[in-house]
């Protein structure tokens, strides 16, 4: 039954009011050129904000948030910020520091009794600027091989921090992104509160600042709504989803949020409504090393300079998601970037946004002469190695106390040195000469006992874990 004449004459005029909507901002070609190579319907992309004076004055979605469902990607809906996560974390620490609960200088086994006695105490302020030595969580998981997939409880993680009998360099002396830390920071909420970070995060951040749909995701079965999904390339043209939600750990990362509510966290750095001033002086304090010199990184953030103007940036990545969060705080300027693939770096498209509003108060780029990449360093390496005539010494099965995991060491068929990971595929063994070699980013080194003759033990290195031994238990 169609409707009756003067409802369809009250509808039209409607349409027809100029009143009944508001008004969108006219499309920025520029802008959305720098996105054009997702902005199809085929593709995952991103959800692009940008902030200024407090007001979002150009928001697009490019590409889809859901492959599955045809959904754009777009302001309406969540996404994962990965280690954007973290200032809300550190926030979260540095409330419960100016309350009194805690202090940024106490030795964080206070909180932690489990954590051994390592010699010199991590403080807490050690883990905010990622200066505490502790092993990153996520490097210490793909040594004993757990996969993404598998589920890893807190209890998990924070046995495995435990049981690691040393760090990486002596606490406040060097500076190495550790999830481990703001993983235990997230923690430590919880046990200095009472609350989870993500009940206390409601209550004393997301709630008084109107953030309605942000929340660590403390419970990978919760339900969202409009929560994008996030995808990698398969190599063949298409795409494959990426979310895995199983082994997250919150304080790390775990934020899902949207434009709107990252928009409201990014005025309280202007308006102060949650933690006054006094927050603000807090977070944004660099860290210092013991030798004297001051780090770029804040309270999970990074404060610097692009261009000739003052910034304020954080980046996140995991599970496919990208984040990237640029302040510009002199220009009451920020672009926010929240992207759903994860070959996507958020970091220069936002920048390159800014340049596009902000430009003319920017100075000029210099060139930068670039270091010989990775791979130009590896060939030269090779060439100069030595040839490897006593593989058969190397061979056998080396246990890792502080990972609780066993590695084996076997022939490939080629003749050559293999390395076996449990649940990850074998890894060849390049050698570079004196008893080391190269699998992949780790770096091996065989160590012969006291008579000189049998391999004892195998040291790795490997980037934010520092050296860690595995003793040889036999032949494989």
């Amino acid at each position: 039954m169609s409707a009756p004449p003067i409802v369809r004459l009250v509808a039209a005029i409607a349409l027809l009011s100029p009143s009944t909507a508001p008004a969108q901002p006219a499309r920025n070609a520029a802008v959305d050129r720098i996105f054009a190579e997702w902005d199809r319907p085929a593709s995952p992309g991103c959800a692009l904000g940008v902030v200024r004076d407090g007001r979002l004055v150009y928001e697009r979605g490019y590409g889809m948030a859901n492959l599955d469902y045809d959904l754009p990607n777009g302001s309406s809906m969540s996404y994962y910020i990965g280690s954007d996560s973290k200032q809300f974390t550190a926030a979260a620490v540095g409330l419960l520091a100016l309350q009194g609960q805690l202090s940024l200088d106490e030795d964080i086994r206070r909180w932690f009794p489990e954590l051994p006695d390592y010699g010199t105490p991590v403080r807490v302020r050690h883990l905010i600027h990622h200066t505490s030595g502790l092993r990153d969580i996520y490097g210490l998981m793909s040594l004993r091989g757990d996969r993404l997939e598998d589920v890893f409880p807190d209890s998990q993680a924070l046995a495995l921090i435990a049981r690691q009998r040393g760090l990486a360099f002596t606490p406040g002396s060097a500076y190495s992104y550790s999830n481990s830390g703001y993983f235990l920071l997230g923690q430590l909420v919880k046990r200095v509160s009472g609350r989870s970070l993500r009940e206390y995060s409601d209550s004393a951040i997301f709630g008084p600042l109107g953030m309605t749909r942000t929340h660590f995701h403390d419970d990978p079965g919760h339900i969202m709504k409009n929560r994008a999904m996030s995808y990698e390339r398969d190599g063949k043209g298409g795409f494959v989803i990426s979310y895995l939600q199983n082994f997250d750990k919150v304080g790390a990362g775990g934020l899902y949020s949207t434009m709107e509510d990252l928009r409201r966290w990014d005025e309280n750095y202007y308006t102060h409504t949650v933690g006054g001033a006094a927050l603000q002086a807090l977070i944004h304090t660099r860290g210092v090393l013991t030798g004297g010199d001051t780090l770029p990184y804040a309270f999970g953030n990074t404060i610097g300079t692009h261009r000739g103007l003052r910034t304020v940036e954080h980046g996140g990545s995991l599970m496919g998601y990208k984040a990237y969060i640029a302040r510009y705080p002199d220009q009451r300027f920020s672009v926010i970037t929240m992207c759903n693939l994860g070959s996507i770096d958020p970091g220069p498209l936002a920048h390159a946004v800014a340049q596009q509003f902000i430009g003319s108060a920017m100075t000029a780029e210099r060139a930068q002469s670039r270091p010989a990449t990775p791979a130009a360093r590896d060939s030269v390496r090779l060439r100069t190695s030595v040839a490897m005539t006593d593989a058969g010494a190397y061979l056998g099965t080396y246990y890792s106390d502080d990972l609780d995991v066993t590695w084996r060491v076997q022939r490939s068929d080629s003749g050559g040195l293999v390395l076996h990971i449990p649940r990850r595929a074998p890894q060849g063994l390049v050698p570079e000469g004196d008893e080391r070699f190269r699998a992949g980013t780790m770096r091996l080194r065989f160590v012969r006992s006291g008579s000189g003759r049998e391999i004892g033990t195998l040291i790795i290195e490997v980037a934010r874990l520092g050296a860690i031994t595995f003793v040889k238990q036999g032949m494989p």
